[in-house]
């Protein structure tokens, strides 16, 4: 059978972790597909400086996308460089000219996926994008194809590596956000402009292309509540580990009688749960079906040799599908198509809720605190202070029972205008069964 011939775009480290995959293991491919799947182009701003790895034989280099995409040997394009501008370029290019996709881009698989899903299927190719959520698990393809004769009603997960570093790197070391940040940068766990990471962006954005597999909707990312990790402090941990919890940055689509529900948000998370033991930059997802019940699944979520895998599992499937043909084609959505849908308000969730404050201590502080929280009908359930030697900036905390997020919202605006708040509350829901 022919080979079949692969197009690169994109060095960085995904790309070069992806190159160096298909140099080691050409053999152990060829021998599952019965053909190779050679890398005939590769494209990048200093392609010609770039060192290969040896084994790949003879590899057309250019610095213009466009020579690779219409390149007459290129069977497949992988759209490796990111973004949402030349990168939707290079797909509808790869389209224009038949060439079948693989790709790692969350952003823009999340806000346009569909619709190019929808080029693909019209011009008789084929698109894949395993590696565009959770680099190291195979997620897509459990909710594509390995559990979706189940009817899924939650999904929860930790999807953003830098955050779950820097969380847990907190509770562990003890440090402030700033200085664990700066650590991250200088290891590469954290880009130079951390705000896609930290401030929950990179999450939001796999969390719609999760969703869409699971419960088939379309999700415009910013109609999901985002949060990001910059308050949480060691202070947190140390009350969250006195209520048995740890904090997450959570990513949630819950499926309810009123509709659908998703939110990026820093949570407490039980420490009986599996989510609690997630550490360092792994992911993890854990799924509960109506039939199935929980699954739930853990490895790295980046890095070029995990993304890698991803990429070149990707690119294997295109090529048996281009090579022995599939008169139906498994959407990457997993469904036909998707609805036309946007999330309920997460206003209308409800939870327990961890309130941390820090105040210039004096005699009322709780009967304040607790009045409000009794005008908006919330109910207490603990009060915590452990000891502290710094009165004009103390921490403590209150835990409430389930109420919703509205409640909680129109409780924290209120106590906000109190004179003897350091800072606005930290309001933080509590996960308990996951």
């Amino acid at each position: 059978m022919d080979d079949v011939n692969v197009g690169l775009v994109g060095l960085g480290n995904v790309g070069m972790g992806t190159v160096g995959i298909l140099a080691e293991t050409g053999e152990q491919i060829a021998l599952k597909l019965g053909f190779r799947l050679n890398v005939r182009a590769v494209c990048s701003r200093h392609a010609d400086l770039k060192t290969l790895p040896a084994g790949l034989g003879p590899v057309f280099r250019t610095n213009d996308w466009r020579e690779l995409v219409s390149h007459p040997e290129v069977d497949i394009v992988a759209e490796l460089v990111g973004g949402t501008s030349t990168a939707r370029e290079i797909i509808d290019a790869a389209i224009a000219h038949r060439k079948s996709l693989v790709t790692a881009n969350k952003e823009l698989m999340a806000l346009c996926g569909a619709e190019i899903w929808d080029s693909a299927i019209g011009a008789g190719i084929n698109l894949a994008m395993e590696a565009s959520v959770c680099g190291g698990i195979p997620i897509h393809a459990v909710l594509r194809e390995g559990i979706s004769g189940d009817r899924i009603t939650a999904l929860l997960g930790i999807l953003n590596g830098t955050s779950n570093y820097i969380l847990t790197e907190i509770e562990s070391k003890g440090g402030n956000f700033d200085a664990v940040l700066q650590e991250a940068q200088r290891l590469g766990y954290a880009e130079a402009d951390p705000t896609a990471d930290i401030d929950g962006y990179d999450a939001r954005s796999k969390l719609a292309i999760l969703a869409a597999l699971a419960f088939g909707e379309k999700i415009t990312p910013s109609d999901i509540f985002t949060q990001g990790i910059r308050r949480i402090s060691p202070v947190d941990f140390d009350y969250a580990h006195r209520l048995g919890y740890t904090i997450r940055l959570i990513c949630a689509a819950r499926q309810t009688p009123a509709g659908l529900i998703l939110s990026v948000r820093p949570s407490l998370v039980s420490n009986s749960t599996i989510l609690a033991g997630v550490q360092g930059s792994y992911n993890a997802v854990w799924v509960r079906g109506a039939y199935g019940q929980d699954t739930f699944y853990y490895g790295r979520g980046a890095g070029p040799y995990p993304t890698g895998v991803a990429v070149v599992s990707d690119l294997m499937r295109v090529a048996r599908e281009i090579r022995c043909g599939s008169p139906e084609r498994v959407s990457p959505f997993a469904h036909e198509r998707l609805g036309e849908y946007r999330p309920i308000p997460v206003t209308l969730q409800a939870s327990p809720y961890y309130l941390r404050f820090r105040v210039c201590d004096r005699p009322g502080i709780i009967a304040a605190l607790s009045g409000i929280l009794a005008d908006k009908r919330i109910s207490l359930d603990a009060v915590l202070q452990l000891p502290c030697d710094t009165k004009h900036d103390l921490p403590f905390v209150i835990t409430v029972e389930p109420t919703s997020e509205q409640a909680i919202r129109e409780a924290v605006e209120k106590m906000s205008t109190l004179d003897f708040l350091r800072e606005p509350p930290l309001a933080l829901p509590m996960e308990g069964s996951v």
